[in-house]
C-alpha cells in the first residue's frame, strides 16, 4: 500500500508500506515540499501518488528505506533526468541527495 506521508510516519503505515517487499520500502521524495510516499512495488507507484497529491515532478526523487538499518540509498529510474543534470539511477547532486535523507529521516527514522 502506498502512502503519502506529511509528518511522523506511524507503526501502522510503516507496517502497510512495507507489504510489497517486505525488508524496505521503495520512496518518491519530494524535495520542496518535504513529503515522501512509500509503499508499492515501484518508485514509480509512489511518484504517482506525490503527483495527485500536488507535487511538481522536477521536486520528486526516488530512494529506499531500510528500517532495520535506518538506511536511505538513491537508486532509482525515476532519477534518470537528463534534463535537470542526472543521467543516472543514482541521485548525483549532494544537495538532492541530502535533502532525500534528510526528509525521509525525519518522517521515517526511528518508526
Amino acid at each position: 500500500m502506498v502512502h503519502v506521508i506529511r509528518s511522523k510516519a506511524t507503526t501502522q503505515q510503516m507496517a502497510e508500506m512495507m507489504e510489497a517487499l517486505d525488508t524496505y520500502i521503495k520512496l518518491a521524495v519530494d524535495i520542496r515540499r518535504g513529503v515522501l510516499a512509500g509503499g508499492g512495488v515501484m518508485h514509480a507507484d509512489c511518484e504517482s501518488a506525490l503527483l495527485e497529491d500536488g507535487s511538481q515532478q522536477e521536486d520528486v526523487w526516488g530512494a529506499d528505506w531500510t528500517p532495520a538499518s535506518q538506511q536511505v540509498t538513491f537508486e532509482s529510474l525515476i532519477n534518470i533526468r537528463p534534463r535537470q543534470g542526472n543521467r543516472s539511477l543514482d541521485i548525483q547532486d549532494p544537495e538532492i541527495r541530502s535533502r532525500v535523507a534528510q526528509i525521509t529521516l525525519d518522517l521515517l527514522g526511528g518508526v
